[in-house]
């Protein structure tokens, strides 16, 4: 997934979780926060961040904050990429659980839920539910960084479409480069971990994806190891 017009910035604060202000060429800009997550280890004062510059006049904040560094690790914070990302990957072959899938659709409604993806391969049908991860504390990534009652629903519908015959997938994508491990945030919310640990049990497949990211694109890395 590319990005066009990105500039550089320096993060100076967060008013809310869809504004912060950032110095742009010596202004300061406030400008759209593209992910509802705290993202409070990464968006700190002094952070070099990239922005994207809207093509849209009539909107009020002209750039998007879309990646910011952690150290010297380039983090993608845009909650939307993480289904195009896995969407384009899959499309293209690069991911080996769904290199024979024959079709492949986004956003399907199943009972209560809208599941990212849903998939046949042959006489198999599946849904694939993606969740995009940001944190990381010593080398290890974890998710949700906020506790996410509509993260746990996912994965409970995701448990009731197993159980009907159809195939499960919950696709973690870390947003950076060099983690090999992932781990459900059992502190942070204690029933998504559970919901996870559950679905793996009944037969979800849990997997995991690093990517590669730079200034202008995130696309899919390696596959990493899950611990549940």
């Amino acid at each position: 997934m590319k990005y066009n017009d990105v500039i550089e910035g320096i993060f100076l604060n967060r008013p809310n979780r869809f504004i912060a202000e950032v110095l742009i060429d010596n202004n300061v800009e406030r400008v759209h926060v593209k992910n509802t997550g705290r993202c409070k280890e990464i968006l700190v004062y002094g952070t070099k961040v990239y922005l994207e510059k809207s093509n849209n006049a009539n909107r009020k904040t002209k750039f998007s904050i879309i990646s910011a560094f952690k150290e010297n690790t380039l983090i993608n914070i845009d909650s939307q990429a993480p289904n195009k990302v896995v969407y384009e990957a899959i499309k293209s072959g690069k991911i080996d659980e769904f290199k024979d899938i024959t079709y492949i659709r986004r956003e399907v409604v199943f009972d209560k839920s809208r599941f990212d993806l849903y998939y046949e391969r042959g006489k198999k049908k599946g849904f694939i539910e993606i969740k995009g991860v940001t944190l990381e504390k010593d080398k290890l990534a974890l998710f949700p960084d906020a506790p996410t009652e509509r993260g746990a629903k996912h994965v409970e519908e995701m448990i009731k479409a197993k159980k009907e015959g159809l195939e499960g997938f919950i696709f973690f994508l870390i947003q950076m480069e060099n983690i090999s491990i992932f781990t459900p945030n059992y502190l942070m919310d204690k029933k998504f971990g559970e919901n996870v640990k559950r679905a793996k049990s009944c037969g979800v497949n849990i997997i995991g994806y690093n990517s590669i990211v730079t200034k202008n694109e995130i696309k899919i890395g390696k596959k990493i190891k899950i611990l549940v």
